[in-house]
């Protein structure tokens, strides 16, 4: 019970900052109906719970059987059957990802199933390249030196209204369910180097496993062309609080079975793996196994407090603040937003905590948090700001892109690797619940296109963080130089003297 009061507590400094914000902006600036704010409010109950048990039983059977795999590859002589088993895992966690089939249902074209198993391979293909990077000792700001440059040159030979929603799919694919167990699996892995593993080598698996899925969806572009898609989405009506609680009750089922369907796979995973290694007790499985029941509790509440609380909530804010006489308001609510909201992000708890973890606290939580805050907040304006102006986004992905990878070679690879990270687990649900509905929202209201300017706030908020935390570790290098340097000067400074005093001692004698 102590674990979970900690865990609520840190759920309730998560939500709650992003509530008291659209409370003010609902009374203000973007006044929306009585019925949404009540939906809103008792979503926000569900996320504090739901993240609250998210997180705990994260900790308890994601994280402990991904490392308990991935250190389990060590067993093998070769790397064939290990390569299988990344590929495999890779997929199913992405087909269980429910934000993807959120995106593939936004994009009418390209049939749902299609969409969903190519990313899936994609994501499997690149766990396969990050495990043939822990092994052979490859550099991860090499790698993202030469795939980055690719999709970008891929990218323009594709339709214009096809390059958001493929970089959004890379922001989709890592998220609550992928991340802890991907990010543990990738720990495990780690192992397979004895004596001369790096700090880094942990990290980077969502680094690569990103980059997958919108090599995918570019490929894909060259046999489906997208269509705009509609903004006519039905908003729920509720007149009591009776009725809202009633909107919960039925939606919650439908996101139970998206849930059930996720975990599925993980569960089966786990049981073969314990069957051929035996490797936990009978109390460690008791354990994995209320874990797993925790995080399915808990993913289903934030699932449906946030798709029926905050969607609407968003579309409306940003409706409501585009059709005003001050739509330039959007670029600085945007940062505000942002900045909060990624707080609120189940997996972002996640890789704060192992961040510090790997890195003995050379990383705190606290300064991953404020990086990827700066950076979402930043992320988040600068696509209002595209939405107003009808920018393209592909050149600010290239500029984003070879800015952070040019300060990959300035600063330690663990900032690197845990920047590249940070950027898919910023983009979560949280943003394809709230901060996509508010941009479409926004850009409807506007006459936009949905395809070319609502669509890639989620590789927005993806890119910016790859940027902020790397700028961090430039800052915390230049500070450590500054003080070996004045210590250096000290200690100098003190031979000298000493030196000085010998001598006067020794003059006389002489």
């Amino acid at each position: 019970m102590k674990a979970l009061r900690e865990k609520l507590r840190e759920s309730i400094q998560s939500v709650l900052p992003i509530s008291v914000i659209v409370l003010l902006l609902s009374v203000s600036i973007a006044p929306i109906s009585a019925g949404v704010l009540t939906l809103f409010l008792f979503g926000m109950i569900l996320l504090i719970f739901g993240m609250g048990l998210f997180t705990l039983g994260s900790d308890m059977s994601m994280q402990p059987l991904g490392e308990s795999i991935g250190s389990g590859m060590s067993r093998f002589h070769k790397l064939t059957l290990p390569l299988i088993i990344c590929f495999v895992l890779g997929a199913l966690v992405t087909v269980a990802e429910p934000d993807l089939t959120v995106l593939s249902e936004q994009i009418p074209s390209i049939p749902n199933a299609v969409l969903i198993f190519s990313v899936a391979a994609g994501v499997g293909v690149f766990l396969m390249l990050a495990l043939l990077r822990i092994v052979f000792h490859w550099k991860l700001s090499t790698m993202l030196l030469i795939l980055y440059p690719v999709l970008i040159l891929l990218a323009l030979f594709v339709p214009a209204d096809f390059i958001p929603a493929a970089f959004d799919a890379g922001g989709v694919t890592t998220g609550p369910i992928t991340v802890p167990f991907i990010m543990a699996f990738g720990q495990g892995l780690a192992q397979l180097r004895h004596g001369d593993r790096d700090d880094d080598e942990g990290f980077g698996l969502i680094a690569l496993s990103s980059i997958g899925p919108i090599l995918s969806v570019l490929i894909l572009s060259i046999l489906y062309h997208p269509t705009a898609s509609s903004s006519d989405s039905a908003l729920i009506h509720v007149e009591t609080t009776r009725e809202a609680f009633l909107v919960f009750l039925n939606a919650a089922p439908l996101h139970a079975k998206e849930v059930a369907t996720a975990l599925f796979p993980l569960v089966i995973v786990f049981l073969l793996f314990q069957l051929i290694s035996r490797s936990f007790h009978r109390g460690q499985i008791g354990r994995i196994l209320i874990g797993m029941f925790y995080t399915y509790t808990g993913l289903t509440l934030f699932l449906t407090g946030a798709y029926v609380g905050f969607m609407p909530a968003g579309r409306l804010l940003g409706s409501a603040i585009a059709s005003g006489s001050n739509a330039w308001l959007l670029v600085p609510v945007g940062f505000i937003i942002g900045y909060f909201v990624v707080s609120a992000e189940p997996a972002v708890v996640v890789l704060k905590k192992q961040a510090e973890e790997i890195s003995s606290g050379a990383i705190s939580q606290h300064a991953i948090g404020l990086g990827l805050a700066i950076g979402v907040g930043i992320s988040l304006a600068v696509s209002m700001l595209r939405i107003l102006l009808k920018i393209p986004i592909l050149p600010i992905l290239a500029i984003g892109y070879a800015v952070s990878l040019l300060i990959s070679f300035l600063v330690p690879p663990l900032y690197t690797a845990v920047a590249f990270d940070s950027g898919g687990v910023a983009s979560g649900p949280m943003t394809t619940t709230f901060i996509l509905p508010l941009a479409v929202g926004a850009c409807t209201a506007l006459g936009g296109n949905l395809l070319t300017d609502a669509f890639g706030v989620v590789a927005m908020v993806a890119i910016t963080p790859l940027i902020t935390i790397q700028v961090l570790g430039l800052y915390s290098n230049v500070r450590r130089r500054i003080r070996r340097r004045k210590l250096a000067e000290k200690i100098s400074g003190y031979e000298d003297s000493v030196l000085y005093y010998d001598k006067e001692e020794v003059t006389p004698d002489a």
